[in-house]
C-alpha cells in the first residue's frame, strides 16, 4: 500500500524523491492543502503558496541535472524568529508586525542551498518567551493530539505542525527548553545541539548566550540530515564554533565497538541524574521515561545512577541571566529604525515609552523588567555575577557525570502538556515546568526529545538524551536505535494526523 505523501518523513520524501515515485511540485501542493485545511491550529503565520511552488520546480529542475541529496525538494518552514527576505518576520510580536529583512538568517539560507522548500513561517512565543505558545501576539497554537492542551513552547508552531504532518519538518530554536520541550509535548523528535553548532546569524536574539537553533522532525535520522544542512562554522556569529561541517546521518549507522544488530547501543553508559527523578514527578510520565530507559537496556545500553545537585537552582540561574540578556538585546526596538512606533507621542522618550507599551506583550514587559532590575547598580554583583558563578558550577557538574556515563537521560518536562490557559494567572508554574531542560541549556550542551510513549489524556512523553559538548552524533545514534525498536515517533494525533 502506497503511504499517504503526508505521513512519510524528511529521509522518506527524499528517497521517493531520488527514485522519481514523486516530484517536489506534487509534495509541496499536498502539503499545502493540508496547511490550509488545518488552519485552526495557529501554527502558521504566513504561507506563500506561489513562492513555495517555485522552488519546488527549481529542485525537481536541479534532480533532473543529475544533482542528488535527501533534502533536495522536500518541504519544511521556519519559526517566526528566523529572519527571512521574501517572508516577513514578527517575532511572534506586534513590535515586528509587517517587518521584512533585507537577508535570510544563516540558517534559512543553508537549507534552502540544500533544495529544501520553504512554505512558510511558523507561530512561536513572543521574541521566543515562553513554554506554551500562548504569548504570541497572533494567538495561541493549539496541540494536535488535543486542542484544548498547550502544544509547547516557544517553538510551539513548529512542534504542532510537524505533529499533526502539515510538514515533515521545521526549525525552532532552543534557550531554556524551546525544542525538547514542545517536541515532548506535541510528540515528534527534536535535538538542540551544543552552543555554536548552528550559527546565530540573522536569528532574533532573546538570550545571547544561551540561544542556539535546531530541527523537528519525524525521527532521528530526519533531525540529522537537517543539522547536517543547518550546521557548521559561521564567520558572521562571533559565537559560531570553528569546526569542520558534520555528517550527522552518516553517525547513524556507523557501529560502536561490541555492538550487533541485536544490541545496537552495547558498550554505551546512560547515566540517570536522580534529581531529574523527583517525587514531584507526575507517575504517567515516570512510567513511561522508565520504560524507554528498559528497552535502551535491550539493545544493550547500561545505566548509570549519577547526580546533577545543582538542578534546582538551574531555575532561579536562568531566569536571571536569561532575562538580563533579553534586557538589552530587546533595547534595540525602540521605533526609531524598525518595527512599530506609536502613532501620538509628545517628545523621544514619550515616542520610547509609548511604542514600547504598544509593541510588547505581558511576558516580554515581564522579563525585561527582571532583567533591567538584576542589571541595575547596587544588584547586578548581587544577583547577575553569582548567577554566572552558579552557571560555570552546573556546567562542572555535568562533566562530573561524563566521567561514569555517555549520555544522560531523563523526562523532559515534569508533565504531559497542560490545559490551555492553566497557568495563564501563574508565569513562575511555567518557569518551574522547565526543571529538566534548563541545565543543559546553561551549560551550553546538546540535548534532544525522543517520542516515549504517552501519558495522561493519551498525550505524548518525550524522552530526553543529553551528552557532552560536540557529542550530538552519539545522541542521534542512541535515538535512531530506540527509534529502529520501537514506533513511538510513528504515532499520529487521531484524526488529524493520518
Amino acid at each position: 500500500m502506497t503511504l499517504p505523501l503526508h505521513t512519510l518523513g524528511v529521509a522518506e520524501l527524499g528517497r521517493r524523491l531520488e527514485s522519481g515515485e514523486a516530484t517536489s511540485v506534487e509534495i509541496t501542493t499536498h502539503l499545502l492543502a493540508r496547511v490550509a485545511e488545518h488552519r485552526q491550529l495557529g501554527a502558521f503565520l504566513c504561507v506563500d503558496e506561489e513562492a513555495a511552488l517555485a522552488q519546488a520546480q527549481a529542485a525537481d529542475a536541479r534532480r533532473a541535472a543529475g544533482e542528488r541529496g535527501l533534502l533536495l525538494g522536500v518541504p519544511l518552514a521556519h519559526k517566526d524568529i528566523f529572519v527571512t527576505e521574501a517572508l516577513p518576520t514578527t517575532a511572534g510580536s506586534k513590535m515586528l508586525a509587517g517587518y521584512r529583512s533585507p537577508f535570510d538568517a544563516t540558517v534559512v539560507h543553508r537549507l534552502a542551498a540544500a533544495g529544501m522548500v520553504t512554505l512558510g513561517k511558523l507561530n512561536c512565543d513572543e521574541f521566543a518567551m515562553g513554554s506554551a505558545n500562548e504569548n504570541s501576539a497572533y494567538g495561541p497554537v493549539k496541540n494536535p493530539w488535543d486542542a484544548t492542551r498547550v502544544p509547547g513552547g516557544s517553538s510551539g508552531g513548529s512542534a504542532a505542525a510537524v505533529a499533526a504532518r502539515l510538514l515533515p519538518a521545521a526549525t525552532g530554536t532552543d534557550t531554556g527548553g524551546s525544542i525538547r520541550q514542545p517536541a515532548s509535548f506535541s510528540g515528534v523528535t527534536g535535538i538542540k545541539p551544543t552552543y555554536g553548532v548552528c550559527s546565530r546569524y540573522g536569528m532574533i536574539a532573546f538570550a545571547s548566550s544561551l540561544d542556539q537553533a535546531g530541527p523537528f522532525a519525524r525521527s532521528a535520522e530526519d533531525c540529522a540530515l537537517l543539522l547536517s544542512a543547518m550546521s557548521g562554522f559561521d564567520e558572521r556569529d562571533s559565537t559560531s564554533a570553528e569546526r569542520p561541517p558534520q555528517d550527522y546521518h552518516a553517525a547513524l549507522s556507523k557501529a560502536r565497538d561490541g555492538a550487533s544488530a541485536e544490541r545496537p547501543l552495547a558498550g554505551l553508559r546512560i547515566g540517570l541524574p536522580r534529581e531529574f527523578f523527583p517525587a514531584a514527578l507526575a507517575a504517567d510520565v515516570d512510567g513511561a521515561v522508565r520504560a524507554a530507559l528498559r528497552e535502551f537496556e535491550a539493545l544493550g545500553a547500561t545505566l548509570v545512577d549519577v547526580s546533577l545537585p545543582r538542578t534546582e537552582l538551574s531555575i532561579p540561574v536562568y531566569y536571571i541571566i536569561a532575562p538580563a540578556e533579553a534586557s538589552s538585546n530587546l533595547s534595540r526596538f525602540d521605533g526609531v529604525k524598525f518595527g512599530h512606533r506609536a502613532a501620538h507621542y509628545a517628545d523621544l522618550t514619550d515616542m520610547y515609552r509609548k511604542t514600547r507599551a504598544e509593541g510588547f506583550g505581558p511576558e516580554v514587559k515581564r522579563r525585561i523588567m527582571i532583567g533591567t532590575y538584576v542589571l541595575s547598580h547596587g544588584y547586578y554583583d548581587a544577583y547577575y555575577l553569582q548567577a554566572q558563578k552558579l552557571r560555570r558550577m552546573i556546567a562542572d557538574d555535568f562533566q562530573a557525570c561524563f566521567g561514569q556515563c555517555d549520555v544522560i537521560a531523563g523526562p523532559v518536562a515534569p508533565t504531559v502538556a497542560w490545559k490551555s490557559g492553566a497557568q495563564g494567572d501563574d508565569p513562575v508554574a511555567a518557569y518551574l515546568a522547565d526543571i529538566f531542560t534548563l541545565p543543559a541549556s546553561l551549560a551550553g550542551l546538546p540535548g534532544m526529545s525522543v517520542p516515549a510513549g504517552f501519558g495522561e489524556g493519551d498525550m505524548p512523553v518525550g524522552l530526553q538524551l543529553i551528552g557532552n559538548y560536540f557529542q550530538e552524533g552519539t545522541l542521534l545514534h542512541a535515538a535512531h536505535a530506540f527509534q529502529q525498536a520501537t514506533d513511538w515517533h510513528r504515532r499520529a494525533p487521531p484524526g488529524i494526523g493520518t
